[in-house]
């Protein structure tokens, strides 16, 4: 018999993978829930309504109606349940309210990559229905002992039941990335139904504005980010983004809990998105996913000339601009470069001028493509992630796993998960990558000349790759972290 759950959780979301993503928020709100129920934890997802989730979801049954707030749309809450294999799925609540979440476009903005003018009513509801159920307001007989909170999205809902006389849950507020604060005018304070004196420094004021993140900070019981390093970088200039003095003032409720990866998903020995799989004991095995890499993208076919890959959005946040500057150098050395993503149409624009100018060498492919993302990561023999700031980052840690040393800015979860290479973290077994502490294209380049030294020296990096493989990446111990937070706001031993 297994243990009856341990603690209720309603995991309070704006996107889940696969149903809609826009960023790591997705891939985060479907293996941690997944994580606590394997530790015996009754989570359940709360999320809006948007086309893909309803059509995406399974066994809809309609289980409250709220047509008596005032400052939103009739609202129908419905149970779900969303499948993410044959054999994992999760328990989600949906809020169908076709007035602020029918339309086309994503989660945040329109089809032209405009925000929706009605952003502050549309996760303002969000918040409120979670606010609602992890109250004694609930229409439900599930009632949480947490409500976890993820992103500005919905950090209202700490603020909503900081102000219900009632009984409520205990709030755990997830930054993901502190850049995206849910800044709204003023007057969406009384629109959305919080008491005006509500609105002070101490509160949700922000600058003369309304801040749904500043909200979430300001009242959670606890605050949690997804890398130790991040929980410390974002207390001052220039990462804590305005927020750094109520954040420097919470560090006593302020915990970095480093995310995990899927494991199965991300796994060499099985992958069926590689040309050949293999497994830290088969190392030779990897030489047919660069042979294939090479070929796809129509690089010059050399097994001995170090190539380098990169999986990113092509922005300036990701250091992209920065390794435009040294990629004729990179070439040189000689070297080559696969680079996959899209952003920034500049960005875009000036690789896909390397990618001219040196054929054979350089290779772009603007977009996303699952598939190709996972054989980057296994072609490549390094993978570049020069990152200005990275709140956790997960390729670093797919990289690791497919025996790919990452070269990472010292900055966030990439200085958290890499370990320097040097000659004392490969004689303790540690080394796992190369890291670098100035944001610059110099330091860049060096760290790629270190990388490509040691690329030559077959010992040295069959330990590298074997050291990196080793780790464990799973979602178990941050399941396990998140869970120890839920158990001390509960107080619970």
């Amino acid at each position: 018999m297994p243990s009856s759950p341990e603690l209720r959780v309603l995991f309070i979301t704006s996107e889940v993978f696969p149903l809609c993503k826009t960023g790591g928020l997705g891939d985060v709100s479907a293996a941690l829930p997944l994580a606590l129920r394997a530790l015996h934890n009754d989570v359940r997802l709360l999320l809006p309504g948007y086309p893909q989730v309803l059509a995406g979801v399974k066994y809809k049954s309609k289980v409250a109606e709220f047509s008596a707030l005032p400052q939103f749309p009739p609202t129908t809450l419905l149970s779900a349940r969303l499948s993410l294999s044959k054999t994992e799925h999760l328990p989600v609540f949906v809020i169908d309210c076709p007035g602020l979440y029918e339309r086309a476009g994503g989660p945040y903005m329109d089809e032209f990559g405009r925000d929706w003018p009605d952003n502050a009513l549309r996760f303002g509801l969000l918040s409120k229905i979670g606010a609602i159920l992890a109250s004694d307001a609930s229409p439900i007989a599930w009632r949480p002992h947490i409500a976890h909170c993820n992103d500005w999205q919905s950090g209202l809902t700490p603020a909503y039941l900081h102000f219900h006389p009632g009984k409520k849950a205990a709030t755990l507020m997830t930054i993901h990335n502190l850049a995206f604060q849910g800044v709204f005018p003023p007057g969406s304070v009384v629109q959305l139904g919080l008491p005006p004196h509500s609105f002070s420094i101490n509160g949700v004021e922000y600058y003369g504005n309304l801040s749904f993140l500043k909200a979430g900070l300001y009242y959670a019981g606890h605050i949690t980010t997804v890398s130790p390093n991040y929980a410390q970088e974002i207390q001052s200039e220039p990462l804590g983004f305005g927020l750094q003095g109520l954040l420097a003032a919470r560090r006593r409720h302020l915990s970095g809990i480093i995310n995990g990866i899927d494991v199965n998903e991300w796994d060499p020995a099985s992958d069926p998105h590689l040309a050949q799989n293999y497994s830290s004991k088969k190392l030779a095995d990897k030489a047919g996913n660069k042979s294939a890499l090479q070929q796809h993208m129509e690089l010059t076919a050399d097994a001995d000339i170090p190539l380098f890959g990169v999986v990113s959005r092509l922005s300036h946040q990701k250091g992209i601009d920065v390794l435009i500057q040294i990629a004729p150098q990179l070439v040189k050395i000689p070297a080559q470069l696969v680079v996959l993503g899209s952003d920034q149409a500049q960005l875009e624009h000036l690789l896909a001028m390397l990618a001219q100018a040196h054929p054979g060498a350089i290779a772009v492919r603007i977009g996303f493509n699952e598939a190709l993302s996972h054989l980057v990561e296994a072609g490549a023999d390094a993978f570049l992630m020069p990152s200005r700031f990275e709140p956790c980052g997960l390729n670093q840690m797919y990289s690791q796993r497919y025996g790919t040393p990452p070269i990472v800015h010292a900055t966030g979860g990439l200085a958290d998960t890499v370990v320097d290479c040097t000659p004392q973290t490969l004689a303790d077994g540690s080394a796992s990558g190369f890291v670098f502490d100035t944001m610059s294209a110099e330091h860049l380049l060096a760290a790629i000349k270190r990388a490509v030294a040691a690329y030559h020296d077959k010992k040295t990096w069959q330990r590298l790759q074997k050291n990196g493989m080793a780790k464990d990446f799973s979602w178990h111990a941050s399941a396990t972290a998140y869970q120890r937070i839920y158990h001390s706001l509960i107080g619970k031993p």
